[in-house]
């Protein structure tokens, strides 16, 4: 690309070809495209755009900007934090390198809670290890009667889940810096929901640049991925009221070894979730107090 000028559907051509490996590269040529070109508030191109003036010249400024953002991508930066954001639920989040980025398996906590919390009841929810506030967020989004406390032990990931909340013009949220239950307010809750790290550090199957930029401590967990999730499950008796729920994620070999630790700890009315790709992803279960 030496010209000093080049088309919209020159420029996703030749983009798409450079990541011709990716599964998705003609739609993360014209997010990134849709990055350069929509640098104004007031301007707001869509992928029908781009379709509809593909002729459209691009300045020198906008294709070498393209282009930094190309690179980003084939050294193998998630599109997510190239762009600075994640769709999640029918929320669109800014996410960071201080944040992990929102999966869309994660969407399946964010459901089945909201099977359980009224639509017109108060309702108290604490949301530990938020990092960008999704599933926060998401519930409050859903449910304004809900009263929901979102925690993280980073600050960065904090103040990313805050600059979300302020953004979405979500106000039935507060956020506590928290290594898990250590900080947060002596209350009870309905419901607790977590999304904690849970990949064994040995985990052969961890990908290569999900390692290489998304942050560590909010993948790794000792004990073969159970250590954090164990000390949810154990803590969070003394911060649930008379029948709540807890409600996690956790990896696809852990549905047996969540169950026998939710079973120890006196739970009942124990189940787990299949999340899209029909393997066992969220555990469910009800904390009745004697």
């Amino acid at each position: 690309m030496s010209e000093l000028y080049f088309t919209i559907a020159q420029t996703l051509h030749y983009g798409t070809q450079l990541l011709s490996n990716s599964d998705s590269a003609k739609l993360d040529c014209e997010l990134l495209l849709l990055k350069v070109l929509n640098h104004k508030p007031e301007i707001q191109h869509t992928r029908t755009w781009l379709m509809t003036w593909p002729d459209t010249l691009l300045s020198k400024p906008q294709r070498e900007q393209f282009l930094a953002y190309l690179d980003a991508r084939l050294q193998g930066m998630p599109i997510a934090y190239i762009l600075g954001e994640q769709d999640f639920w029918t929320l669109t989040l800014k996410v960071t390198a201080a944040t992990l980025i929102p999966r869309p398996e994660t969407e399946l906590l964010v459901e089945f809670a909201l099977e359980k919390i009224p639509e017109t009841d108060p309702y108290h929810v604490l949301d530990l290890g938020t990092g960008s506030g999704a599933i926060a967020l998401a519930i409050a989004s859903e449910r304004k009667y809900a009263q929901i406390i979102a925690s993280d032990m980073s600050q960065e990931a904090l103040n990313i889940a805050q600059e979300n909340a302020l953004a979405l013009n979500i106000e039935n949220i507060s956020f506590y810096q928290s290594y898990w239950f250590n900080s947060i307010p002596q209350q009870q809750f309905d419901l607790i929901v977590s999304n904690p790290p849970y990949i064994a550090e040995n985990d052969p199957l961890i990908e290569k640049n999900v390692k290489k930029y998304e942050p560590l401590t909010a993948l790794y967990s000792n004990d073969n991925g159970l250590y954090d999730i164990h000390n949810i499950i154990k803590n969070t008796r003394l911060y649930l009221k008379p029948n709540g729920w807890i409600l996690f994620e956790h990896g696809y070999n852990q549905k047996n070894a969540v169950q026998k630790l939710l079973q120890h700890y006196h739970f009942s009315h124990i189940s787990t979730l299949n999340d899209l790709n029909h393997q066992p992803r969220v555990s469910i279960a009800q904390y009745i107090k004697n």
